[in-house]
Parts: structure tokens; C-alpha cells; sequence
């Protein structure tokens, strides 16, 4: 079964956007985002009108050898720093005419990372930004209550990224329980 080519008249709308055939994903800078998710919404561009799912990607930098030929013709490997990366992934719908998903990605920097709000498009963006702003440290411009979600106020870091270091010991947790709880009883605390 082939898969429309969904991706095609946004890349002619917007030659910024590039096709991730491999993830088969648009990859969209973040200053374009909000225009190209109202756009994906009008009935001439699919009715893109759901968006089922929101969820945050961390890639730590990394080395990547590519092979390359030398002028004589010789082959020499060349290796490469790719720098980290934290993306935003969202899962497209179109409920109008049945069909998906379309994936569209804003890759972001790990330092400070930031990324535009797509909840004033689709709704149901809205709680799962706020997961990824908790779990990944990802603000969101012109979200409308960016706040914690899962983890308390005082909670330091953002647990779902790949260098996250959990604490030594965690006597601060407000509510232990199961392993923790026990420890806590037993009078010792857990050494990383």
C-alpha cells in the first residue's frame, strides 16, 4: 500500500520545510511552524483538523563517518560531529476526509530550547506541549498556561532528557512510595 504524498504542496508552499523521507516527517523550522500548521487546517490543504499526538525526541550529539572519495579516486572516511537535538513531534489528522497521519517536527537546540505553540491551531495540543515543556525542557511561545504537568514546582532538570542525572538521594520527594517509601523506613537513601 503507497502512502499520498501529503508532504508535496507544503514543500512547493514553503521551500524552508524539509521532507525527512526516512522518518517520513516535515521537518519545520520553528519561526514557520504556526503558519504552516494554519495552513495544513484550510480544506484546500487537507484539513489537517486533529492532532492526535504531541511528544518530544532527544538526540545527544554524535559522531557520524561517511565515506568519500578523494580526487585520485581513493576512498577515505570522514567523520563528523553532529550536534544534539531536542524535536517536537505532532501526529496530523484529517477527520473531514479521513486520513493520516501527517508528521510534522520542530527541531530545536538542547540549550535553551524553545519552539512555537501549536495549541492556539489544534486544541489538543495544549496538555501535551505542557508534557513536553516538563519532561524536556522545550518552552513554547504563545502557549497559553505553560506550566509543570507531571512534576512538582520544585521539581529540578527534565527527567526525559538522555543527561538527566537523578539525584542522590531523595529525601525531598514530596510523597515517597514503592522502593523509595521502603528505603526512606529502612533509614538509607539511594546512592547513583
Amino acid at each position: 500500500m503507497s502512502t499520498p504524498a501529503w508532504h508535496e504542496p507544503v514543500l512547493q508552499q514553503f521551500p524552508a520545510v524539509r521532507w525527512d523521507g526516512a522518518a517520513r516527517a516535515l521537518i519545520v523550522p520553528p519561526e514557520l511552524a504556526r503558519a504552516v500548521a494554519e495552513w495544513l487546517t484550510q480544506p484546500d490543504h487537507g484539513a489537517w483538523d486533529f492532532c492526535s499526538n504531541v511528544t518530544g525526541v532527544d538526540y545527544l550529539p554524535r559522531e557520524v563517518k561517511e565515506k568519500s572519495k578523494r580526487p585520485d579516486g581513493t576512498e577515505e572516511i570522514v567523520v563528523r560531529t553532529e550536534p544534539g537535538s531536542l524535536q517536537v513531534v505532532y501526529h496530523l489528522y484529517s477527520v473531514a476526509q479521513r486520513s493520516g497521519p501527517l508528521v510534522l517536527k520542530q527541531v530545536v537546540p538542547r540549550q535553551a530550547p524553545a519552539a512555537v505553540s501549536l495549541t492556539p491551531v489544534w486544541r489538543s495540543c495544549e496538555l501535551q506541549e505542557r508534557e513536553v515543556y516538563d519532561l524536556f525542557g522545550v518552552s513554547f511561545e504563545g502557549h497559553p498556561d505553560l506550566r509543570r504537568i507531571l512534576m512538582w514546582d520544585e521539581f529540578t532538570g527534565h527527567p526525559m532528557r538522555k543527561d538527566y542525572a537523578e539525584p542522590q538521594d531523595y529525601e525531598w520527594e514530596p510523597t515517597p512510595h514503592g522502593d523509595v517509601l521502603e528505603k526512606h523506613r529502612r533509614g538509607k537513601v539511594i546512592i547513583a
